[in-house]
Order: C-alpha cells, then structure tokens, then sequence
C-alpha cells in the first residue's frame, strides 16, 4: 500500500484555517505538516516590536488549537534560518512538497526566491499561492504594461478587473504526517520576556488574537458600525473605524472575506437608496484598496522601505536631531494633539489613522527629521505594525509619492486639533496635566492668561513643555530645506554627475521635475512554473522626469511667541536626558521593553544577556540610521536574484491557464 506524500505548510503572516489556499492545497494531496519558523536572524532591522509579538504569540496558541482539532499539531522552530528548518522537517517525515502563501516586502522576497531555488535543487515541489490580497501586484498595470504610481488610477484599475470572491471553508479534517520533527514550546519561541508580560497583560482586555475573533469583529463591524464609517472614521474616540488591521497583517482574517462581507452590504443598503451608507462602503472599500496598495507598491519599488519613491528627495537635508526625536516620542513637543496622540501610542501599541497622519506630519514637516526613523518607530510600536502599509504611510506625508502630500504642506497641530478633537477630550484622557485646561485653551496653552494657567494647574515649561518649535520658524526652515534640495538637485542635473539613473513617472499624468522610478513593460514569456508561484520584481529604470513644487508653503498661519534658534541651523542637538519617559508617569499602561536591535532604538533595549540596559547604554540613533551594510546588502540580494533568474523574465512569470 502506498504511503500517501506529505506537504509541509509553511504558516507565515496567514495565521488562519479559513480561506487559506496554501493549507487547502495540502489538505487534498494527502499528510499534512503544519509548521511556524521563527527565524528572529532573518527579521533584521524590521524585528516585530513588543506588542506585535504579543499578537504573534497569542495569534499563534489559537492556531495551535484550531489545527489540533482538525486532526494535526502546529510545528513551532526557532532556527537562524528558515531553509535549514524546512530541509531538517523535509528530511524527518519525507515530505515531496512545500507550499506557502505570499509575501511582499523586500526581505521576504529575497528570502522566500532563495528558498524556493534552493529546495527545488533538492527535488522539492514548491507551491506559493495569494492569501494576502485580492490582486497580485503582477496582475494590475496600465494600458502600457507599466506600474502604477498614482492610488486612484491604481484601485480604479482593480476594481474593472474580474475579482474571484469565493473563500474556502476549513478542512474537515487533516491527516497527520508520518516521522517526527522536534517542536518547541510557545515560550520556548522567546516571543515575550518576563519584563513585558505584565505590560503585556493589559492588552488581552481590549484584544482577542485569533482568527475566529477576527470573524467575530468583521460581523460586529458590518453589523453595526459600517453604515456609519462614513461620518465617524474621523472622531479620535469611539468605535469609530473598524481595528480589523492586527487581523489583516497576522493574516487571521482574510481580505476576500472582508471584501465579499462589504460587498453584501453595499448590495444590500443600494436597494435600499441608503446614500450615506453606500457612501460608508465606498470609503471603507478605498482603506482596503490603500492596504493592496501598500503591497503593489513595495512589490513593484522594493527598495522603498529606505529610500522615496521619488529621486529628487535623495537631496532633502533631514536633520538627525535625537533630542527632538526622543521629544516626538515621548509626547513632549508641547502641542497637545501630538503629544496625546505618541502618549497613547506608548501606552497601548495603538494609534487612529488621523492621528498617526498628524504625529508622522509634525515629525517630518516641523521636525524635519528623517521619515525612515519615523517609519522605524512605528514599526517597533504599534500593535498592528505592518512594513507595507508603514512604508506607504510615511512615504505619503513626506511627499515621497506622487499623489501624497506635497512636501511643503504644513498642517498646524492646534487647529487639526479644533478639527478631530474640538470638546479636547481626547487630548485630556492622555495628557493629564491638561485635564482642567478650558476647552477654548486646550490646544494652544501657550496663548492662554497667565491666570487660566494658574487655575488648571498648568506651567509651561514646567510640568508641561513649551512648543518644541514655533510654527513660523518652523514654515522658514521647511522652505529653506526645500530650496537646498531643488538646488542642490539642479546642480546635480546640470553637471550630469549621475548620468542615466533608475526612475519612474507617474502613468496617469506627466508631471515634469518628478524623479519617480518606471518599471519595464509587462512581458508575457513562455514558463514552465506554476501559475500559482509568485514572481519576482525588476530593477526600475527609465529616464527622470520632473515637477516644479512651489516654495511657498500652505497651512493655516497662526502667529506665536515661541521659537527654537537652532532648528535652522545644520546643528544636531545633544541628547537630553532630562527628558523622562511618559511611559513612566502614566502606569498601569505602560510599554516597558522592546527587544528591536535594529531600526530606531526605543528608550529601553535588551543586552545579549537578557538585562535591561538604558537607552544611553545603546547604539545611538544616528549610528543605527547611519549603518547603511545591511541595506546595501540587501538592495545587492535583490539585484542579484533578479538578474540571476532569468527564466523568471526579472520581473514576472507567466500565468498559465
């Protein structure tokens, strides 16, 4: 009697049962090995921050759980490499296959390629399937087979294509392989330390990891909170958009079942002539558009996780000023939306999606400090922290894309504040040395009477800051830094110095002075892969194109007493250490650890030897940013497999019917 083959499902970011295509796929061709590899090495500088790996942890028991009632054991593996794991399982239980579903980013694309190449020169079957997006990135060009550079053109595209909607149940049952592989605890994995888990505790009251929670919060969101999406997605507090994003980036809940659910109910509310809920739909539908985006994008562009999408900000002259980045960080610039908005992020790995447009703004528009450090942080932080969506975030604010916000756009904080936060309530829940301060001061204390201070308990300057930079000081020293760069890349341009550069334009219309990397056309090659396998992208080239942006800079001007001398100057101010952590003086919510040793360093670090060390004992900051050999080796990864895989067409790769 024959001994049925195994697969091994290779669980990644699609921590889920249902509407799973790699796990279905296994399913049917006979034992199933289901493993999870947690390779901490391979992670780098984008290591999941404190939160994000309490999700993981507790993302991963309930999966754990789900497949052992489907007749089958998760495998768990702590490795220094994930290709070592998978042969050492292939090489215990004779597995002939391997399947996985898709990632993106630029790490796992280049690891996922060397994997792939590596197993199928040892006779391994690879199979690799969507089960992130509803598109995949190779599926949507324009009329000329080129990328997409513009999000309007991009989702208008997607939404004239046959879109398959249909999800998969979970197997019925799942039939164990043969051989044994060495698992190791959930603890074992080293998710979490003891330091964080009573930080960590806190977070299970207002979260349920898992993909049958995340059901459960998509019909309580299309139940009862979708057909307002439209007039409350702006309010800083309440149920007001849908926290569906942990889900979607841990992959418990997949993005067809959210799509078909919206889709229904759009149906629904049309015939119903329910204009402001269709409305709500469409609104809704263009977030999750943005989310296939922030893929297409990475995958199209992989460099764009450090550097603009657009060549001309090359010459922007950021400023690695720690002082004022550790002030952005703890919520002391002294204007309370942005200080409210990084204390609650401290607090609970969380931010609304207006807020983190407002503190990623500030950062980079008054602060003008690197949007990489920014991007870095968030990703250390937030609960859903997701490299993609993080990358097309802040990428957007500093006018790094073309359809984002212009880099001389500057939003006052004070009357986003009146705007998203008018009765102040938001910002007296996190700051509350505010928390008698009138509502007419609320936003703006350094104009209030000395006698309205005194009465709420307020000093400037004392037990809370001075506006870290006056908003007219602040508009001077963007447009000057504006004007270094166009001069600077005039001078560049005129000399010829760089000679034929890698660039794209924008597809939807020609802009001139846009740096903007084009990818090559579309081609369609004869293959012999499978029609599921993922493809691998181009190195960008073309030739640059332009766009004159005005050095007058927009916003509401409001004029006030306060300023910072040196934030003009090319000066980069030492590290205060008087600065104490907020986190410290608002328990019991606190973040107290992260164990990134890459990025953008939080307060606190881990020591090789497990021990807390201060964030002064550290690598500092502008040594982190300025290490450039890992990106560089990288970006060298990445042209290398390109170019050595040209059966793949360097780009894309057939699909057969």
């Amino acid at each position: 009697m024959a001994i049925p083959s195994t697969t091994i499902v290779w669980f990644r970011r699609d921590l889920r049962i249902e509407d799973n295509l790699a796990l279905a796929s296994a399913a049917k061709a006979g034992c199933v090995l289901p493993v999870y590899i947690w390779c901490p090495v391979e992670e780098a500088q984008f290591y999941p921050g404190r939160v994000s790996r309490w999700w993981l942890k507790q993302s991963l028991i309930h999966l754990h759980k789900s497949l052992r009632s489907l007749g089958v054991d998760l495998v768990l593996i702590k490795a220094e490499s994930s290709l070592s794991a998978l042969l050492k399982c292939i090489a215990a239980t004779g597995a002939s296959r391997v399947v996985y579903n898709h990632l993106y980013d630029s790490p796992s694309l280049v690891r996922d390629h060397n994997i792939n190449q590596h197993l199928v020169e040892h006779g391994i079957s690879v199979s690799s399937f969507n089960g992130d997006l509803l598109f995949e990135p190779w599926e949507v060009y324009d009329d000329n087979g080129q990328a997409f550079t513009n999000f309007d053109a991009y989702w208008n595209k997607c939404m004239s294509l046959n879109m398959e909607l249909t999800c998969l149940l979970p197997p019925k049952r799942l039939v164990q392989s043969a051989g044994s592989v060495e698992s190791c605890s959930i603890e074992d994995l080293g998710l979490e330390n003891e330091m964080e888990k009573s930080s960590n505790a806190l977070l299970g009251r207002c979260w349920s990891p898992g993909w049958s929670n995340a059901d459960k919060a998509l019909s309580e969101f299309t139940a009862e909170h979708l057909i307002d999406y439209s007039k409350n997605r702006m309010r800083l507090s309440g149920p007001t958009t849908s926290l569906l994003s942990p889900y979607l980036h841990f992959g418990e809940l997949s993005v067809r079942k959210v799509f078909h659910c919206v889709r229904m109910k759009q149906i629904l509310w049309a015939r119903e002539e329910n204009f402001m809920a269709e409305e709500s739909v469409n609104l809704f539908l263009r977030a999750v558009g943005l989310r296939e985006y922030s893929r297409y994008l990475c995958f199209n562009f992989p460099f764009t996780h450090e550097r603009s999408l657009m060549g001309h900000l090359k010459h922007f002259p950021w400023r690695t000023d720690q002082a004022n980045f550790k002030a952005w960080r703890q919520g002391r610039t002294g204007y309370p939306l942005v200080d409210a908005a990084m204390r609650e992020l401290w607090a609970t790995g969380w931010l609304h999606n207006r807020t983190r447009v407002i503190v990623s703004s500030f950062a980079v528009k008054f602060l003008l400090l690197p949007w990489t450090w920014g991007m870095k942080y968030f990703w250390d932080t937030l609960l859903d922290a997701d490299l993609e969506c993080d990358i097309l975030g802040w990428q957007y604010i500093s006018g790094s894309l073309p359809d984002g916000h212009e880099l001389d756009r500057l939003d006052d904080p004070e009357v986003q504040g009146c705007k998203f936060d008018p009765e102040g309530e938001y910002v007296r829940h996190w700051i509350p040395e505010l928390a008698r301060m009138p509502t007419e001061w609320i936003h703006h204390p350094w104009d209030a009477p000395f006698s309205v201070l005194k009465a709420a308990g307020v000093e400037l300057g004392s037990n809370y800051p001075k506006p870290i930079v006056e908003i007219n000081m602040a508009r001077e020293c963007l447009a000057d830094a504006l004007s270094v760069m166009w001069e600077t890349n005039a001078t560049i341009r005129a000399q010829d110095i760089n000679g034929t550069t890698e660039v794209v334009a924008d597809n939807s219309t020609v802009m001139e002075h846009l740096d903007i990397p084009r990818v090559p056309v579309k081609k369609r090659v004869t293959c012999a892969s499978s029609s599921h396998d993922q493809k691998v992208p181009s190195v960008p080239n073309g030739q640059f194109y332009e766009r004159k942006i005005s050095k007058g800079l927009g916003g509401e001007r409001l004029n006030r007493g306060h300023s910072q001398d040196n934030l003009c100057k090319g000066e980069t101010s030492v590290v205060d250490d008087d600065l104490c952590s907020t986190a410290e003086s608002s328990p019991p919510r606190n973040q107290r650890v992260s164990n990134s040793n890459y990025g953008v360093a939080p307060l606190f670090s881990s020591s090789s030897d497990g021990k807390c060390m201060d964030r002064h004992e550290a690598p500092s900051l502008v040594e982190v940013a300025s290490n450039k050999t890992r990106q560089e080796q990288l970006q060298k990864e990445v042209v290398q497999t390109r170019q050595t895989n040209v059966d793949l067409n360097l780009r894309l790769k057939c699909r057969e019917d």
